[in-house]
């Protein structure tokens, strides 16, 4: 008895379908960045805890005493934390088991309806949204791991880079497009009969069901690669997942060079972060501009950002990812010089900046995770997307740090923004003794024509 190869059962890659399906989930899950955690639910849950707050402003979760402004960074830390610990376990397990979808869909799932629920966040019920945050927050980081080992499953590597561009460009759109809604609603409020409690409520709600609703076209086009595996006797998915894990991190070794650009990534991207959750501040108590310029300015990056994705992934089609994001990071720099000289009170200059910033954003996030997605092995893409996920948030508090720092020691905003150039540099000085092919050849895969 014949039995087919395994290879003739799969399917095939750059199908338009499933990459489209692919690319619907960036822009169901960017709502619940863009909406609850960049602009709504910190202000917001922190207000629902000053209200549970004893007279010295402290509350007292699990009989632990926080500062009622301290609760929402606390639970940010936590969640990122909880995700640094369980990602890598169901990288793992996901990998074992060929359930990336069914696990994509459960997560995404448990997210959405976790944010649907802070509609219910009112009062002094700050345990609720602190919870429900969490909830969130870890499945959202979940099921990102899952949908970013799609990618080297769905796309050939000559058509890598305009996936995940593509993917990026679509989440900023999506996001955009609803934060648009939820702002004007925000704004609005009287003329529609609500205070902006509830309307920061509904526009909380709105994330959850926008994730929940876009999240049935992946589910609908995706497809797994390889049957279900199943539990023999005696195992379970936690303890397999745990050997799997460790399997891996013991292989690791045998690839320097995917290693190299992740130390590159981490560097470079800790930076970026760092650009992205600061731009606001150094807007408001350096340059002297109100919300009424800030709010608009993170709008439009959502916008422009959707046309720099989509041209760097052009562009790394003709030149190479590598030598795309090199540019990328030339221009990061730049960026935080011109921050340095920016006069205050010019809100043009300011959108111009955040243009620069918005063309940028999107291509050297996109590439960084088509290029990486070349490096890892085949049957592990879970595992290595879980531990890419887990070493950008585990570092993330550096380029945040080296800011506090240099702010604390010279008093100037300028200074602490110029001194995060020092990331861009040395992450573009690892990724140049980075060899694209040879990482490419020691994971076992084919090299694009441009790399």
């Amino acid at each position: 008895m014949s039995v087919k190869p395994v290879a003739t059962q799969l399917p095939t890659t750059d199908d338009r379908r499933e990459l489209t399906g692919w690319y619907f989930y960036d822009w169901a899950n960017s709502a619940f960045s863009t909406t609850v955690v960049t602009v709504f639910l910190g202000p917001y849950l922190t207000s629902v805890t000053r209200s549970a707050a004893d007279a010295n402003g402290f509350v007292y979760p699990l009989g632990i005493q926080v500062a009622a402004g301290s609760f929402f960074p606390y639970m940010v830390s936590l969640s990122v934390l909880l995700q640094v610990v369980l990602l890598p376990i169901l990288g793992a397990i996901a990998d074992y088991s060929h359930l990336k979808k069914a696990m994509l869909g459960a997560f995404a799932y448990i997210g959405a309806f976790a944010t649907m629920g802070m509609y219910f966040l009112q009062g002094d019920n700050y345990l609720l949204g602190g919870l429900l945050f969490l909830v969130a927050n870890l499945a959202f980081g979940a099921s990102i791991v899952f949908y970013n080992a799609f990618l080297p499953e769905i796309s050939s590597p000559d058509r890598r880079d305009a996936a995940s561009s593509r993917g990026w460009a679509f989440g900023y759109l999506g996001g955009g497009m609803l934060l648009l809604l939820n702002l004007l609603l925000f704004n609005n409020a009287e003329a529609f009969g609500l205070d902006q409690g509830i309307a920061v409520r509904i526009s909380l709600c709105s994330a959850g069901l926008w994730w929940a609703i876009f999240t049935l076209i992946p589910m609908v086009t995706l497809r797994n690669r390889g049957r279900a595996r199943r539990l023999t006797t005696g195992e379970h998915y936690l303890t397999v997942g745990f050997k799997q894990l460790a399997h891996t991190f013991g292989q690791m070794r045998r690839y320097p060079q995917t290693l190299l650009f992740l130390a590159a990534y981490l560097l470079y991207n800790d930076g970026i972060q760092a650009i992205i959750a600061l731009a606001s501040v150094f807007g408001a108590e350096e340059l002297g501009l109100p919300q009424g310029v800030l709010i608009p300015a993170i709008l439009m990056v959502q916008f422009v950002a959707f046309f720099g994705a989509l041209g760097f992934g052009w562009m790394a089609q003709r030149i190479g990812a590598k030598r795309t994001i090199q540019i990328s990071l030339l221009i990061w720099t730049a960026v935080v010089i011109y921050g340095y000289f920016m006069p205050r009170e010019e809100p043009t200059q300011f959108f111009l900046l955040a243009g620069v910033i918005a063309l940028v954003l999107g291509g050297s996030q996109a590439l960084s995770r088509s290029l990486f997605s070349l490096m890892i092995p085949t049957g592990q893409e879970a595992e290595y997307f879980s531990i890419y996920e887990i070493s950008e948030r585990g570092t993330s508090w550096l380029a945040p740090l080296f800011f506090g720092l240099a702010l604390q020691f010279t008093g100037s905003y300028r200074i602490a923004l110029v001194s995060l150039m020092i990331f861009f540099i040395a992450g573009l000085g690892f990724l140049f003794f980075v060899n694209i092919r040879r990482a490419v050849e020691e994971a076992g895969n084919v090299a694009p024509s441009h790399v």
